[in-house]
């Protein structure tokens, strides 16, 4: 992949193939986000695999079937009875839903996607569930359509790894999140002595592998972007080198946020653990 557009239009046919599926009756989406396999060869390794109990939640089956992550980030979010979070390419909106039951009525939930199939079925999946509380947004996680110091709490599920600008979306990030606001994200993150052709041998972009940030990497742009209390925790090690990870941070309380952007993220080569 050359250009920044060429690999939005890769993902975006992806995942517009996964919510037709889903919307069709054809069956559960294609895991994109699944190093290593197929969905013909292993199914969903991740997706609906990440999350306990979902039966208790009583989702609509098309936003469970939708689910591609590679985690659960509303498990690690700690939401809160009347805050607003925003989803980062929240495709089928089982984060969403499952984040406007946490935050209840007085709270809000925006999810926030560049695929109209995906949106569509979204927005379906909350009708179908009867949640007030939600408001799916078309855009791009590099540019989001909210204004500064608006949300609480930022979640994501395997999509920033997706981005060509990281910086440029971490900056964002910042942005839209009051002083004090933090993430909670699940991702997919390198071994730090990984190069980026390593990272690429070993997957595609739209594989989740090749865009994939190592752990300092990711560190060293959200600390660039101000946030603070970073962690960035392996749950999985779906192969050599390439983790499923949760990844946690705060904006800092009292200030301003930044808005220079990082023209690159600088390579490190450490050993992840």
């Amino acid at each position: 992949m050359s250009t920044e557009t060429d690999v939005r239009n890769e993902v975006r046919a992806r995942y517009a193939e996964a919510a037709t599926a889903v919307s069709t009756g054809a069956g559960a989406a294609c895991d994109c986000c699944h190093p290593g396999s197929t969905c013909a060869e292993e199914g969903h390794a991740f997706g609906p695999e990440m999350y306990d109990s979902l039966s208790d939640e009583q989702l609509p089956e098309e936003a469970v079937l939708a689910s591609l992550g590679c985690g659960n980030p509303t498990a690690v979010a700690d939401l809160r009875l009347g805050e607003t979070v925003l989803d980062l390419g929240s495709g089928g909106g089982i984060d969403v839903l499952l984040s406007a039951k946490r935050v209840g009525p007085e709270g809000k939930v925006y999810g926030l996607d560049m695929t109209e199939e995906m949106l569509a079925l979204a927005m379906a999946n909350r009708d179908r569930a009867g949640a007030t509380n939600v408001e799916f947004l078309k855009g791009y996680i590099e540019d989001i359509p909210l204004p500064a110091s608006s949300v609480d709490v930022i979640i994501s599920n395997c999509v920033i790894n997706l981005a060509i600008d990281k910086p440029r979306v971490f900056a964002e990030m910042h942005r839209v999140l009051r002083a004090g606001g933090r993430i909670g994200v699940a991702d997919v993150v390198a071994a730090n002595d990984l190069s980026p052709a390593d990272r690429a041998e070993r997957g595609s972009y739209v594989g989740c592998i090749a865009g994939a940030l190592s752990f300092q990497e990711y560190e060293e742009g959200l600390r660039q972007a101000g946030f603070e209390e970073i962690s960035i925790t392996s749950t999985d090690e779906p192969m050599p080198g390439i983790f499923s990870a949760i990844v946690k941070a705060r904006k800092r309380s009292g200030i301003r946020a930044r808005t220079a952007l990082s023209p690159q993220l600088p390579m490190v080569q450490k050993s992840c653990c």
